[in-house]
């Protein structure tokens, strides 16, 4: 399955969830929003670290759909790849093998 596919997956996923548990979920969503505006660090500074904290964590839902928003974000394929070298810095070998799938996934989306 494609990382495109397995996005859509995803979404339709959370879609199913959000109706069984609106109130969380909105809950969710509100404090996501609150969380990645622009402040001391720009909202595109803080996809990419949540990229990098969903490959230390190896969260592939997660890693897809950072990857994403980075991508809507303006994040380019360098700043990226020097998150992603973060990332690995901090979890070791899983971490590693995470970035390759978060590359991946980014260089997938971009090109669609």
């Amino acid at each position: 399955m494609s990382f495109t596919e397995k996005s859509a997956e995803t979404r339709n996923n959370l879609r199913t969830l959000r109706r069984s548990i609106p109130d969380t979920f909105a809950g969710f969503v509100q404090m996501e929003q609150a969380a990645s505006r622009d402040g001391a660090l720009s909202h595109k500074e803080k996809e990419l670290i949540a990229l990098g904290i969903a490959v230390a964590l190896r969260c592939e839902d997660c890693i897809i759909s950072h990857a994403g928003a980075c991508l809507r974000a303006g994040c380019s394929r360098e700043e990226v790849a020097e998150a992603l070298g973060t990332a690995i810095q901090m979890s070791g070998g899983p971490g590693l093998m995470y970035a390759g799938k978060a590359m991946a996934a980014f260089d997938e989306l971009s090109a669609g």
